[in-house]
């Protein structure tokens, strides 16, 4: 078999440990010098018959290729991966993104960087999410290659074909999972491929006019709080959601007390939507309670958790029902103590709440919570 430069590099560092070994055997009594100078001899002969004429023959057959084959293979895969043309993504058996190309990033609307490290479970419709979690770890489990329908939650009317195969990387201990996601319904056999889609519209709003935006939310809930009953929460608060809904979000559901929170102002795209959470407790909310026990706004893309705002008098999850995109939770405190919570949800394709209107967010909770709190 053919030596190769691996098994040099590994002969050489033997030899160099050796002669380390030599050099600290130096110290010995002159009694046993003689058996040090005839190892120090034997590793020259080592040398001499062995190691060189290795190199020599190593030198005259050229650089090794296999390291640079590699890198470029590896280059060729990561190039063909990123061009393919339609939305593929690798995820690990708990269906974590571990890479998206350049066709699921313009697709899902969601930027690699972004997605890497989250669950690919957390962009589809709710309903869809156990099932492919599901197949996915069978598919890294060695069970073969699988297919099914989903739906992507800003888009849940347009059903996507997901094919998911097993892959394992050079260097993983073990195998990935290759997805790829094209649009409409799966095939019969025999049929033309689906054609791709375009990918929903997003605006394409620079982050000056999204301030700009957000400047103009800010006056108009400062006027409105100069101007609201001193020292009446519900009237405030009510006040408060009314110049929310819509500009800033499709649903504003407020829920005041001290000791209690009872729910007091729900607005929704709808009245019959409005009203099926006008009685709901705010006690069976999870993110409410938790906010108010916190006293810490959450803002959350894509919830993990159906049940994080409860369940609607039919039994369904509200953030399923509602089909939340994003939704920011904060706390209205007065004197350290919070006295109310404000939830706002973003639902189908409008655009996530971003960090910079989260803060902004949470400077007019603080606005709101004065103007609850100050006497005439």
């Amino acid at each position: 078999m053919a030596q190769t430069t691996d098994e040099f590099g590994e002969e050489l560092a033997d030899f160099v440990r050796r002669v380390a070994e030599l050099k600290a055997a130096r110290s010995v009594s002159e009694g046993n010098l003689p058996t040090v100078l005839d190892a120090a001899i034997f590793e020259l002969d080592h040398v001499a018959d062995q190691l060189w004429p290795w190199y020599e023959r190593l030198s005259s057959a050229g650089p090794p290729r296999t390291a640079s084959a590699d890198r470029q293979e590896q280059h060729l895969l990561r190039a063909v991966f990123q061009r393919f043309p339609l939305p593929v993504a690798l995820v690990d058996r708990e269906a974590v993104v571990r890479r998206l190309n350049f066709a699921a990033t313009s697709f899902t609307g969601v930027r690699a960087g972004y997605a890497t490290g989250r669950p690919l479970t957390g962009f589809l419709a709710h309903a869809d999410r156990v099932a492919f979690r599901s197949q996915a770890a069978a598919v890294a489990r060695g069970e073969g290659d699988r297919s099914l329908t989903v739906h992507l939650q800003q888009r849940p009317s347009a059903p996507v074909h997901a094919t998911l195969t097993a892959v394992r990387p050079s260097g993983e201990p073990h195998p990935t999972v290759l997805v790829v996601l094209q649009p409409g319904e799966l095939k019969a056999p025999g049929a033309p491929p689906p054609t791709a889609a375009p990918a929903a519209h997003v605006p394409d709003l620079t982050e000056t006019t999204r301030h700009a935006a957000l400047m103009d939310l800010q006056d108009e809930m400062t006027t409105v709080l100069l101007t609201a009953p001193r020292g009446d929460r519900e009237a405030v608060v009510r006040r408060a959601a009314q110049v929310l809904h819509g500009r800033f979000a499709d649903w504003v559901i407020a829920d005041t007390g001290d000791a209690r929170l009872s729910r007091t102002t729900v607005l929704a795209p709808s009245e019959e939507e409005s009203a099926a959470l006008t009685e709901q407790d705010p006690a069976t909310c999870p993110l409410v309670t938790a906010t108010a026990r916190t006293g810490s706004p959450s803002l959350q893309i894509r919830p993990e958790n159906p049940d994080a705002f409860g369940r609607d008098p039919d039994g369904a999850p509200v953030l399923v029902q509602a089909n939340v995109t994003s939704l920011l939770c904060v706390p209205l405190k007065a004197e350290g103590a919070v006295q109310g919570v404000l939830t706002l949800f973003r639902c189908g394709a409008r655009l996530a709440f971003s960090m910079a209107e989260a803060k902004a967010m949470d400077t007019m909770s603080r606005h709101i919570s004065l103007a609850v709190t100050t006497t005439p």
